[in-house]
Order: C-alpha cells, then sequence, then structure tokens
C-alpha cells in the first residue's frame, strides 16, 4: 500500500499564546494505513516523530485506538486552502499555498499548554484502501479577535519528488481541522494515558481540495519567413509533470486551441482545434495570409491546469 505522509501541523503564536512544536515530514511505512482517520494517522506520525525523540516500538499499536481520548472543545470555520484554488506541482520544486482559518476555543486548559497541536490536514483513500495521501500545514499562527475566537494562518508545503504520485491528481482531498492536547503525556512512550489527552477532529470544514499537474505548451510555425498564401505548419507539443517518475511526460490525446493574432490585431481568435498524438506532440496546417502570432492554449482538465505556449511571430512577404 503506497502512503505518502507529512505530519499535521502545529501552534501557534500571538495573543492566543500557544507555543511551537515542530513536528518533521515524514514517509510513512508501506503497511501504515494512514488514509484512516487523521485521529489515528495523526497520533502516530507524532509518536514516531516528535521531537523528543523516536517513538518506542510499542507505542505504534497505541496509535489505533486512541478512542478514550477526551472530546477537546475547539471547533473550526472559515477554514481555506489555497483561497480555494488547486493546487499546482511540478516535478522538481516544492510548493507551498496559504491556509486561514478561525476557532473557537473553550476553557480547557490543554489549549494553552506547550504541548498543544492544531492544524489542518489534507488526505484521500481509495475505496479499498489500496491508496491514498496524507499531508498537514506547518506551524499555526493565530491571534485572538475575542473571546474564545482566534483567527489561524498557516502553511501547507508539499514536495512533488516525496510526497506526491500520479494517483494524488484531482479534486480528491478531503479537508479537516484537528487539534490534540496532550496535556503533558509523552506521545513517544508505550504508556499513555490517552484519557488525559483531549482531540478535536472536524471533517469536512472545506469544499474538497484538487492537486493538478503542472503543465506546459510549445508552438513552432515553419517556415519564416513564408510567401503569403503558401501553406504553414504549425508544431508543439503539450507535457505535463509526471510524479511517479518526476519527468515531464506528453499529455496525449486532448485537444488544444490554435490560436493566430495579426500583427494589427489586439486579441487571439482560435483557428482550428488540434488534438494531441500518443506522445503529446501537436501538429496541423494552415494557410498564410498577413503578419501575426501564433500559439497553442490548452484549457485545462480535472488533474491538470490550463496552460498557454509562448508566441511564435510569422513574417508574411
Amino acid at each position: 500500500m503506497r502512503i505518502r505522509a507529512t505530519a499535521a501541523a502545529v501552534t501557534v503564536s500571538g495573543a492566543l499564546a500557544l507555543t511551537a512544536l515542530a513536528v518533521p515530514a515524514a514517509q510513512a511505512d508501506d503497511n501504515w494505513s494512514g488514509a484512516g482517520t487523521a485521529k489515528e494517522s495523526l497520533v502516530e506520525l507524532v509518536q514516531k516523530h516528535a521531537p523528543s525523540g523516536e517513538a518506542d516500538k510499542s507505542a505504534r499499536a497505541l496509535a489505533s485506538d486512541p478512542s478514550q481520548a477526551y472530546a477537546l472543545d475547539v471547533k473550526f470555520s472559515k477554514v481555506s486552502v489555497n483561497k480555494g484554488k488547486p493546487l499546482v506541482a511540478g516535478t522538481s520544486a516544492k510548493g507551498s499555498v496559504p491556509v486561514s482559518y478561525t476557532v473557537t476555543y473553550g476553557a480547557d486548559q490543554g489549549i494553552w499548554a506547550d504541548d498543544f497541536m492544531i492544524g489542518i490536514n489534507l488526505y484521500w483513500a481509495a475505496a479499498d484502501d489500496s491508496d491514498g495521501n496524507f499531508l498537514g500545514t506547518g506551524i499555526s499562527h493565530c491571534q485572538d479577535v475575542s473571546a474564545g475566537v482566534a483567527n489561524c494562518t498557516s502553511t501547507l508545503t508539499y514536495d512533488p519528488k516525496t510526497q506526491l504520485m500520479n494517483s494524488d491528481a484531482g479534486a480528491k482531498w478531503n479537508v479537516e481541522g484537528l487539534a490534540i492536547a496532550p496535556n503533558g503525556q509523552n506521545l513517544n512512550s508505550a504508556n499513555v494515558n490517552w484519557s488525559k489527552v483531549g482531540v478535536a477532529e472536524q471533517f469536512g470544514v472545506a469544499k474538497k481540495a484538487a492537486f493538478q499537474r503542472y503543465s506546459k505548451l510549445t508552438t513552432n510555425a515553419a517556415p519564416e519567413p513564408v510567401k503569403k498564401g503558401s501553406t504553414l505548419t504549425v508544431t508543439g507539443s503539450l507535457v505535463r509533470a509526471n510524479w511517479d517518475t518526476n519527468k515531464y511526460m506528453g499529455y496525449t490525446k486532448q485537444k488544444v486551441s490554435l490560436q493566430f493574432r495579426a500583427k494589427t490585431a489586439g486579441s487571439y481568435s482560435t483557428i482550428k482545434t488540434v488534438t494531441s498524438d500518443t506522445k503529446g506532440n501537436l501538429k496541423t496546417t494552415v494557410k498564410s495570409s498577413v503578419d501575426g502570432y501564433f500559439r497553442y492554449k490548452f484549457a485545462g482538465t480535472s488533474t491538470t491546469p490550463a496552460a498557454t505556449s509562448p508566441i511564435d511571430f510569422v513574417d508574411v512577404r
């Protein structure tokens, strides 16, 4: 089972007076069912990667049954991940998007403790649990806006080289808020007293988030210059990031618009629709008429963002 995971986020500054506890990112074991509940997955990640040291091997079993944890009085609202826009990644550069949310909290003293953790998680799972992924925000910064209410901001960072695969693309990522108040319990210990640990998990706090594989287009019109009335061949290619190989690969059987703008005109017009071949290549012919600019334009799909090629100017003589 392929699961890549990043530990969920952690906490905060400002009038809410919560201190930070950094939980580093890590790739989960192959047999870790990280697509399960966030309560289960976050607890396991914290156990394995908390700064106090490596987890006790016997602590792993505890992660599957945190049912004794009490309900922490924390509620999430107004959650925004990248302002509702898709998260796009190429093949190598890390991506980073803003996350904001509001929390309403009660009088539980665990909320004010140094070990309190809060953040937003993104996750998805296949119906048969054979595939899935889990990502969490970094340190949150919260500021009280009224009694028991704070606005929080954070950042979600993702690395296509280590955290994403092609199956992660699409609007499939559930968004949840999660807070944990260990109340002094060492989550690395095999002797965690879960009755003293507070957990608040809130599913569906925002619409599903989408990841998209970055796409690129090229255009080349030839010959140049060209005699008026002669045939121009316009080639190009449509590629997108392959997160399984960390290379760009041709995006096949996609409809792409060939657009033209005369040298004296102010806007482009679509003159043909071309379908990419089995390697993502584009090729068509047009009759030359006036000087102008050619470009290919791709509208995008649910898994791939729109793309527009650089222009190619043709001198008609």
